[in-house]
């Protein structure tokens, strides 16, 4: 596949993973689906945005620029036809650098987050119940929690869902990498730089 063809499909599949990142982070602005009495009993790693902007802002940016490398203008710099794809494909892995910034951020906040477990009303107080993880092997003590309702099933889904997405993120950025490099090395198989002047290979 051409460099320019496969920047556009991994652009195509950011797209929409940005866009469920941000909704996810959103949802968890409302603690099992309902609205929060107090911004105190929200998820503190929520409010880092990790969703909306690790993997939301930051993700758009490259999925833009890899979804345009197709049909970047590649003909008449310094009078080599095709060093402007090159040059095209080597910015491509600027903004994939960022993609994966972003998404590591993501992945970190929800890993950290899934670990940390969801904040939620003990009877005594809003605090955090668990410790290290352990409530994601023993189902049992999800009982600590006793608002809002399905807090923990809320939390767990939510951050697992980013975690995972964040993941294909940084996988999809890794290999725009790796695929512009070789892009600013070889050009794009549909360059004009690739081509005689009048279209021919």
């Amino acid at each position: 596949m051409c460099t320019g063809g496969c920047a556009k499909c991994l652009g195509t599949v950011l797209i929409p993973l940005a866009v469920l990142c941000t909704l996810a982070n959103i949802l968890l602005f409302f603690p099992g689906g309902k609205v929060a009495q107090d911004n105190g009993h929200i998820t503190d790693e929520v409010w880092y945005f990790g969703g909306i902007l690790g993997s939301g802002v930051l993700m758009i940016f490259p999925a833009l620029v890899f979804l345009g490398l197709q049909n970047n203008d590649c003909c008449g710099c310094c009078g080599n036809q095709s060093c402007g794809k090159r040059f095209a494909m080597f910015s491509s892995i600027i903004f994939a650098a960022v993609g994966l910034l972003g998404a590591g951020y993501c992945f970190i906040l929800s890993a950290v987050a899934l670990n940390k477990g969801p904040k939620c009303n003990t009877g005594s107080s809003w605090t955090y119940p668990f410790v290290d993880g352990d409530y994601l092997t023993d189902h049992s003590l999800w009982n600590k929690c006793l608002a809002p309702e399905n807090i923990v099933v809320w939390h767990l889904t939510l951050f697992s869902l980013l975690l995972i997405m964040s993941l294909i993120q940084g996988v999809l950025c890794g290999i725009q990498v790796v695929n512009g490099l070789f892009g600013t090395l070889c050009g794009d198989c549909k360059c004009c730089g690739c081509c005689g002047g009048d279209g021919t290979v």
